[in-house]
């Protein structure tokens, strides 16, 4: 039989099953997203996408990541804590354009100015938006899809790495 380890053992009594390993990472970022991340090279897209979002359809050819029950303003929040936006183009932050017609409402956008205004010095100016359909193609290039539990409409945002 092997020993406990009492040290091991007194951690995840105090953190009740939360084990962390890391400093400054924040823990919504899984070791499988946190591997991800790594991986991706300098502009690599990422797709954070809604709960509406075909993430499996659209992610054929990319890694696709499960955060069901959490919203994408805080995955948002804690990716861009550990990756840098691209500074060789433009616009590195891509929403989907709310389609023509449809009085959709977006003030989770704001939610995400606010979360990229922290990180990166361009702010609001780091944003473009990209007709729906398009976006779906560019998302089937992506690296990877997050799929999140977002219930808000046309929350879905993609970011282009930079260099670190």
């Amino acid at each position: 039989m092997l020993k406990s380890h009492k040290k091991y053992d007194k951690m995840k009594e105090k953190e009740k099953g939360e084990i962390f390993m890391l400093k400054g990472i924040p823990k919504i970022l899984s070791p499988e997203l946190l591997k991800v991340l790594c991986e991706m090279g300098h502009s690599d897209k990422i797709v954070i996408a809604d709960g509406n979002f075909p993430s499996e359809t659209i992610g054929k050819n990319a890694i696709v990541i499960r955060a069901d029950g959490h919203g994408v303003p805080e995955i948002l929040e804690a990716i861009l804590k550990v990756f840098p936006l691209d500074t060789y183009v433009e616009k590195p932050v891509s929403l989907m354009q709310v389609m023509p017609g449809d009085n959709a409402k977006t003030p989770i956008w704001d939610t995400y100015k606010e979360i990229v205004k922290k990180e990166d010095e361009r702010g609001e100016k780091a944003f473009g938006e990209i007709e729906r359909f398009a976006f779906y193609e560019e998302a089937k290039k992506a690296y990877a899809i997050i799929a999140t539990g977002e219930t808000a409409i046309y929350a879905n945002i993609m970011l282009q790495k930079g260099v670190v």
